[in-house]
């Protein structure tokens, strides 16, 4: 399982990191470069090494295509910003908020999100391997079409999380405070859950189903 180091010394680059001054930029490369306070500026097809972005504020910002390789996101707040085919790997994201993200089509492997807010996140046709969502709320994110391997979602709460067509392969939803699913049993094949969250779901599959449940 990947891990997310907690404060800005326990990262094994920490030593390495400089102020980035100055607006992100269209494909630039920033190599153990320190993010602080808000950006602007399109930066689509940019890449990112081993940098850390703490109490970064991205309002509208666009880095479609982006690359970011080994970087720590803590306390930042993300709002409407453009990610979509973006590529992460080796990530973390902690305390933080992101919101009206548009992710589509992005690849994230060993990726950690811990106490994160997630809402109104497109990630419809991503591809996700070794990913964890660590009490965090995902509230209308949208799986729909995405490929999700090794994910779980420990500590978390789901609120309108849809995997509409999804394709999921050792997904563990056990320990998901609620599993909030307007799909219902669509795109849970696949997927881990416990007796507690059957019983929960039940009512979903019994009407997929056509079967009537009375008691008299």
């Amino acid at each position: 399982m990947p891990s997310a180091p907690e404060q800005l010394a326990d990262l094994p680059y920490a030593h390495l990191l400089r102020p980035h001054t100055g607006p992100l930029r269209r494909d630039d490369r920033y190599d153990t470069a320190r993010f602080e306070g808000p950006y602007e500026g399109p930066a689509n097809g940019a890449s990112f090494l081993e940098c850390a972005f703490t109490g970064v504020e991205l309002s509208g910002a666009k880095l479609r295509q982006a690359r970011f390789n080994e970087v720590w996101v803590q306390g930042s707040r993300w709002v409407a910003t453009e990610l979509s085919e973006s590529e992460w790997q080796d990530a973390a994201f902690v305390s933080t908020v992101l919101a009206g993200i548009s992710a589509y089509g992005s690849a994230l492997r060993r990726v950690v999100f811990r106490q994160c807010k997630l809402e109104s996140v497109n990630l419809r046709g991503a591809v996700l391997r070794d990913v964890v969502f660590e009490d965090c709320l995902l509230r209308d994110v949208d799986f729909g079409g995405a490929r999700l391997t090794d994910v779980s979602v420990p500590g978390s709460t789901l609120e309108e999380v849809r995997l509409n067509g999804a394709e999921l392969k050792k997904v563990d939803l056990r320990g998901a405070v609620r599993l909030g699913l307007p799909d219902g049993h669509q795109g849970l094949r696949g997927a881990i859950i416990d007796t507690s969250q059957l019983f929960e779901l039940a009512p979903q599959f019994a009407h997929a189903l056509g079967i009537s449940v009375k008691d008299s």
